[in-house]
Formats: C-alpha cells, structure tokens, sequence
C-alpha cells in the first residue's frame, strides 16, 4: 500500500509550470499563511520574495498573511515593512481566548484570510526558494480529489564518512514521528515528512478539523485527513532543498511531547500490527526519492486508550 500511494500521490515541483497553475486557479482563491514567533531575522526575506515573485508577478497568490504568535522581538514590524498583513493571534477572536503556538496561528489564520486554499510556509527559512508555493498547489488545483499537500525536501545537516545526507527530515521527524506513524497510522508511512511546515489544504476542509495548538498541527491534520477523507486525499510534493534554523536539543523535547499527545489521542481506533514497516527514504537521482520498507517486529502491543493527558487537544 505504501509504494502504491507513494507512486500515484508523490509528485516533483517542477511537475506543473507556472502557466498551467495560473490557468488551473481561475477564480480560485489563494491565501499565503506565515505563522511567526521571533523570526524577525528571516520573516522580512521570506515575506519580500513570496510578495514580489507569487503576488505582484505572477498573480499565483491573492494575499500574504503573517499571524504573529506572541513575539518578543520585531516580527509583527518586519513582516508589515515587507508587505504583509499581519495580526497577533492573541486579538484574532479574542472571544475565544488565546494558547499561544503554531497550531493556534495557524488555525485562527482562518478568521483572517479569504483564500479557498490555505499555503502555509515557516517564518524561519534560511535556504529556499519561492517554488515551494507553486508546488504546493499544484495537486489542489488540478486535481479536486485532493484536499491537503505536503511538502517534502532536502535539509542539510551532517555527513557520514565523508558523504552528505540531505534526505534526512530532522531529529524530531526521524525519532519520534516516523516510528510514530509506522506504529500507529501505517498507511501514511509513504510520507516523506510528516511534519514538514511547509503544506497547503482547502479551506473547508482545514476548518472541519481539530487543529491542536502547539506542534503537533501538522501531523495531526495529517492524521484527520487520511481518517475523515481517506488516504488518496493527500499528496505530497518533493520540493527540492531547504533550511532553517534549528532549535536547541533541549527546545525539542517540548515539540516531541506535543506530537505524541496528540498521536496517542488519535489512535484508539489504529490497528496495531505484530510488527512495524518503518519507510525510510532513499535518493534515486535526478527523479527524486523512493521509499524503502524496512519491517522491524515487535513483542507487544502498545495498551489500548490513551498514554498521555490531551488537555490542550480542543482548539
């Protein structure tokens, strides 16, 4: 099941030119979506590229919208002199109360676009390219099946022997989500990057979603979509290189807990196997990756209800 999605749901950036998309989008709307805490060193290039190459040029994008996650620095600044709209969080809805993360940015980014389609991109890139936008929709707007995209990519970081290997997905990716999803929710195994922050999704469907509020948004949608819509509602796109800043070893531990919580709230109803195929992903050259399944048996079932407290679960 895995080479089978991975081969028709798996696609390259370069897989649609900008002509096609312009003409797949029509009257479809597009909202670009930054959610931002402390980026003030990098929001201000990555809003400027985003502006001057999807929106004043070629009109792929109808607004860029920067949610501003309770900075202490000048994000909310940088982001308005680059040419974005820009709010706090904490004054979208203010009804609803405010939990500061990536997920309430994200999610309250719903009261403040107008887009049909949500592409959302870290704040905090550092070696990237306005492509990634571009590829991101190319699955949603030529294709009316698929509700959410993924992107997958590149990141370098370390050698062995002397060789790089840019296909690692970063730490919390490696050793904690990946042998996550092939425990739990193996179908999805053919993602490359389960958390990758950059992903676009209908409207419609990102509403009907429980959106947690901190890290874990990316998979848990993930998740929601593959259980709501079924597997052939995702696509992924392997958009070539990227790099950002990465966290402190210590700062992951509260990312990691943040995606297990909302894992384990998610799988009460997964079918735990006797063993578990764990993808990993290998370059195959020019034409991208290509999944290899390793199957690693295991002595016990996890216990079935939930692990860990998933108060902060409900938006």
């Amino acid at each position: 099941m895995i080479e089978d999605w991975f081969a028709r749901r798996t696609h390259r950036w370069q897989d649609w030119s900008l002509a096609d998309l312009q003409a797949a989008k029509g009257e479809t709307r597009v909202s670009l979506v930054v959610p931002a805490r402390n980026e003030a060193a990098t929001v201000g290039d990555v809003v400027t590229r985003c502006r001057e190459a999807l929106l004043e040029t070629s009109a792929l994008v109808d607004e860029i919208v920067v949610v501003d996650s309770d900075s202490t620095d000048a994000t909310y600044e940088v982001a308005t002199d680059a040419g974005a709209v820009v709010h706090r969080s904490a004054e979208i809805r203010p009804d609803l109360g405010t939990r500061p993360g990536k997920g309430e940015a994200m999610w309250k980014s719903l009261f403040v676009t107008t887009g049909d389609v949500l592409v959302f991109i870290d704040a905090d890139l550092t070696d990237w390219d306005t492509h990634f936008v571009p590829g991101l929709l190319g699955p949603l707007l030529t294709d009316p099946t698929v509700q959410l995209v993924k992107g997958f990519y590149q990141r370098p970081g370390g050698e062995h022997d002397g060789e790089p290997r840019p296909f690692e997905g970063g730490r919390v990716t490696e050793l904690v989500a990946r042998p996550l999803v092939a425990l739990l929710f193996p179908p999805l195994g053919g993602v490359v990057q389960p958390l990758a922050g950059e992903w676009a999704v209908r409207r419609e469907h990102f509403a009907g979603l429980e959106v947690p509020t901190g890290y874990a948004v990316e998979l848990a949608a993930l998740i929601d979509t593959w259980r709501g819509a079924g597997l052939d509602a995702i696509a992924q796109v392997d958009l070539g290189r990227r790099a950002h800043h990465q966290q402190p070893l210590l700062d992951l531990g509260a990312m990691a807990t943040q995606i297990l919580t909302a894992a384990w709230a998610r799988s009460t109803h997964s079918h735990h196997a006797e063993e578990i195929a764990l993808t990993q992903f290998l370059p195959a050259g020019p034409e991208g990756v290509t999944p290899s399944v390793s199957r690693i048996p295991v002595d016990s079932r996890p216990p079935a209800g939930p692990l860990l407290s998933t108060t902060g679960e409900e938006r």
